[in-house]
């Protein structure tokens, strides 16, 4: 089955998941508040361009909605999809708090439409490797995650619809964090006891710039999580420690550094472990991988394994952070 696709949201990750919708997808119509970023993408496909995302929700050959707006659309945007009876592909966070994202697992029930969220990190290729290694007990029993995730801004960042909490929802710790969050919740686990702090240390607007997690669940495995916009040169640091030895993953490439993982493997006698690495310098696939997951999601009425419930486990640790810290940027 061919699926018509339609994409609401034309910037970069639009035009991402636009190239690589695969023989499976047909992209139908390409929807942007900037009626001109919509054509360029659509003229590259063939594709209907509008400024109007709900006219796409009309179109009967579009089967699959992708979301890619600011975050203040995501909810919307898939609410009013979902209705349509169309498939939703959202990017994260899927809404700006839980209430919101509550709203539209509650719209979810009762329906066969399948909403997946695009916690699209999962599928980088280290990342592969290191769920390939984990699930042999390459390393053990896991005890915890050390992982830093950031960014530097650019000139004029914090006049940005990002340094707006109305839509944003917060600040770097609902921009990058989730993904942070997700990949721990994705190794370890649900986590019970959350706690942390977020600030604004040096841009000038009203959301924050850094933000630190400590997160653990029933049986004591921990994440210690930094996401921050104030890294000046991007990076991407994610170190998974087992009993037997340990993974360090680093890089997504293009600016972050290629994308790297190292297997510290113990010696039964201890001392200094056994390294194996591998280097994926290669294009990045993940978007294709993920896409081809959906459709199969689809194809057989399974539950997206990236769904809305984690979603609403990551924005639940964030909006307690934000509390915890004082913030309140609930909508």
């Amino acid at each position: 089955m061919t699926f018509g696709v339609a994409i609401v949201g034309c910037g970069l990750i639009g035009a991402k998941r636009a190239a690589v919708l695969g023989p499976e997808g047909r992209l139908v119509a390409c929807a942007d508040l900037d009626l001109k970023r919509a054509i360029e993408l659509a003229s590259l496909h063939g594709a209907l361009a509008v400024d109007d995302w709900r006219q796409v929700l009309e179109l009967a050959e579009v089967d699959i909605v992708i979301v890619s707006t600011r975050h203040d659309g995501l909810s919307e945007i898939t609410l009013a999809a979902i209705a349509a009876g169309k498939h939703v592909l959202v990017e994260k966070p899927v809404a700006r708090s839980v209430l919101e994202i509550e709203t539209v697992l509650a719209a979810l029930k009762n329906t066969r439409v399948k909403v997946r969220v695009g916690f699209n990190h999962r599928y980088h290729r280290s990342m592969r490797k290191a769920r390939e290694l984990i699930d042999s007990d390459a390393i053990g029993e896991l005890m915890f995650i050390r992982a830093r995730y950031g960014h530097g801004g650019r000139l004029g960042y914090e006049k940005e619809w990002r340094a707006d909490p109305a839509l944003s929802g917060g600040g770097e710790l609902i921009d990058q964090g989730p993904h942070l969050i997700d990949l721990s919740r994705y190794f370890l686990g649900d986590f019970t006891r959350v706690s942390g702090f977020a600030h604004t240390f040096f841009w000038d607007m009203p959301v924050d710039d850094n933000a630190f997690l400590l997160l653990r669940t029933d049986s004591d495995k921990t994440a210690f999580l930094h996401a921050s916009c104030t890294e000046w040169k991007n990076l991407f640091s994610m170190e998974i420690y087992g009993r037997m030895g340990k993974l360090d993953l680093s890089g997504l490439g293009g600016s972050y550094g290629v994308e790297r993982i190292t297997w510290y493997r113990m010696l039964a006698q201890m001392g200094p472990p056994e390294t194996t690495a591998w280097e994926y310098p290669m294009q990045d696939d993940s978007w294709a991988i993920e896409m081809r997951e959906f459709y199969e999601d689809i194809n057989t009425g399974r539950d997206p394994s990236a769904s809305l419930h984690d979603a609403q486990a990551c924005l639940s640790i964030i909006e307690s952070i934000y509390r915890e810290s004082g913030y309140d940027y609930r909508p």
